[in-house]
């Protein structure tokens, strides 16, 4: 039996997910998560957190922005337009499927290796007839292939002509939010903005578990900085760590193994830039550091018919998996500055930062004044209040008015052309305006919960367990008085509450053979197992066994916390038992 159906036991029995609406007979692409699931995951975005954003605080900041964005915030994205995958429709039974996935599927089977990205709906249709490929249900004719939209739409309010969308990756919410932002950081550049959140794509027909799902989690960073010099303050802090990397120029002749180039050689060759080689650099360190080693790791160039809508330059993070081959697990865009220039054209708002120039020199500038009198005619004593709005869409009104507009709304106000005066200004400055490109790493959390769980899976001698790292593992400790004795689990109650007081994870049990309860903690990757005996109540100490050796150390009950700090720190088992002058037992 291999990892992968090792895995599948685990989680059922350990109830770490689980198709979700079961009793209804559940729905393709989503999953719930049980208390150990929950755990492991948000340790891994914990991990995320203090890999990507907190050691960068000075330039990297954090915000949180809604699920659902209204309609106009996607079309200015492109995801009305371009965010579609194709869909066939069986013609008998009415199943429909994504017709890529179908077509390799199904030659596949007959030994034909296809790859269909990029195809047209025509070529997948001249596929499907060439090869007369059926419905793999009932084996009727299938129709032609469409296009779908991924996007789910809703309702915002009891309107229905005020469309929204969920929206299918949180970069969108930190883009509208960027003119805040830019105020926020001072318009100081380079600057990133991270989210964590939920995001949803309603895939045509989801399969693969955790790999493929129509609602997830995202971790991305939208890092804004300026074309004109694009360099990395912090890149001497990776440039020599290793990035496994299938560049475009090999994708494009059909090469699939990695070159293993250090984060400056990427660089120095030109296969990225240095904000694009940075994350990717840490991308690969993050998830070594999850259980995953480099030589199941590469980033995989996307040829520009492969590409997101958005996307200049991209790689795929893949990681190899048993169940499921290569997985992506990370995806790293250059979006140029096409988000932020649809936003501003859509939106009439100006997205901007500033850079400061050589010399000073004299600029035109277009101003916007309100015309109180006229003002007042039409909106009485909300004056200040249609002044305000214009103020803060002044140059959207000047461009409208500029291009012959007679009225322009703006906020709940309708300003007409009398409303305002509009005059060309000459001033000297040494700052210029200039819209930011953008550099995106963005992690899918749950197929990053599949690959750790899929390669942290050890079988020795019949034993079967997690060998999670330390800071992944859903629980830190496990209390076990070695016999169901009254003074031995009042120690165990206290000692438990005590660690759980100060951050552990904490598992307290006292059923069942002592060898029982340690194959349980071992098996859902538990590092560190507490067992009190006989000699606790005599002299306050403790066992503290290891996961993975079994090795078992005594210590002070004073001293359990210490130890536990320094394990889930990274630190050897045998490292620390020397650090706090442990005696075997």
């Amino acid at each position: 039996m291999g990892r992968a159906e090792r895995l599948e036991e685990i989680v059922k029995r350990r109830l770490i997910y689980w198709p979700s609406s079961e009793i209804y007979g559940g729905i393709g692409g989503f999953y719930d998560f049980g208390p150990l699931g929950v755990q492991i995951r948000r340790n891994i975005v914990e991990k995320w957190r203090r890999t990507f954003v907190l050691p960068y605080q000075d330039f990297i900041v954090e915000v949180e922005t809604p699920i659902i964005m209204p309609e106009p915030v996607f079309k200015a994205s492109g995801h009305l337009d371009h965010f579609t995958d194709y869909v066939v429709t069986c013609s008998k039974c009415g199943r429909k499927f994504r017709a890529d996935h179908l077509v390799e599927e199904e030659l596949a089977k007959r030994g034909l290796k296809v790859s269909t990205e990029g195809l047209s709906a025509a070529d997948l249709k001249r596929l499907i007839e060439e090869h007369k490929i059926r419905c793999p249900v009932c084996g009727g004719e299938l129709g032609d292939v469409e296009t779908f939209n991924l996007l789910f739409k809703t309702t915002i309010g009891p309107y229905s002509d005020s469309a929204g969308y969920l929206r299918p990756e949180t970069a969108q919410g930190i883009f509208v939010a960027f003119p805040r932002l830019a105020e926020y950081v001072g318009r100081r550049h380079p600057f990133g903005v991270a989210q964590i959140g939920r995001v949803a794509r309603n895939e045509i027909s989801p399969r693969g578990g955790l790999i493929r799902l129509r609602e997830f989690t995202q971790m991305e960073i939208e890092l804004f900085f300026d074309p004109q010099n694009p360099k990395c303050p912090v890149f001497a802090e990776v440039e020599n760590l290793e990035v496994p990397i299938v560049p475009e120029e090999l994708v494009a002749k059909g090469a699939t193994d990695p070159l293993y180039l250090t984060a400056r050689e990427v660089v120095e060759k030109g296969y990225a830039n240095e904000w694009m080689a940075f994350f990717m650099a840490l991308a690969a360190k993050f998830l070594r550091e999850l259980g995953v080693p480099l030589e199941k790791q590469k980033f995989l160039g996307k040829l520009p018919h492969e590409r997101a809508h958005y996307s200049a330059k991209s790689y795929d993070q893949m990681v190899y998996t048993e169940r499921f081959g290569w997985v992506e697990v990370s995806g790293h865009a250059y979006r140029t500055d096409y988000d932020l220039s649809g936003h501003s054209k859509h939106s009439g708002q100006e997205l901007y930062l500033e850079r400061r120039l050589p010399a000073p020199k004299e600029v035109e500038v277009v101003r916007v004044y309100p015309n109180p009198a006229t003002i007042r005619e039409k909106y009485g004593d909300r004056l200040g209040e249609v002044v305000k709005a214009i103020k803060e869409a002044e140059a959207r009104v000047a461009e409208a008015f500029r291009q012959g507009a007679s009225e322009v709304r703006v906020g709940d106000f309708v300003v007409t052309r009398e409303m305002v005066f509009i005059k060309a200004e000459k001033r000297r400055t040494d700052l210029e305006k200039f819209i930011p490109h953008v550099v995106e790493p963005s992690f899918g959390l749950d197929r990053i919960l599949y690959v750790v769980l899929e390669h942290a899976v050890a079988e020795e001698g019949g034993r079967v367990y997690l060998r999670l790292p330390p800071d992944i593992a859903p629980v830190t400790l496990c209390i076990l008085p070695i016999v169901k004795r009254e003074d031995y689990v009042a120690i165990g109650k206290r000692l438990m509450r005590e660690l759980a007081s100060e951050g552990f994870l904490v598992h307290y049990d006292d059923e069942g053979t002592i060898g029982s309860r340690y194959a349980a903690c071992d098996e859902v990757g538990t590092p560190l197992a507490v067992t009190i005996d006989e000699r606790t109540p005599v002299d306050g100490t403790v066992t503290i066994r290891d996961r993975d050796t079994r090795r078992q150390v005594r210590v002070k009950t004073s001293d359990v916390a210490r130890f536990a700090a320094l394990v889930r720190g990274g630190v050897p088992f045998d490292k620390a038992a020397e650090a706090l002058g442990a005696s075997p037992q």
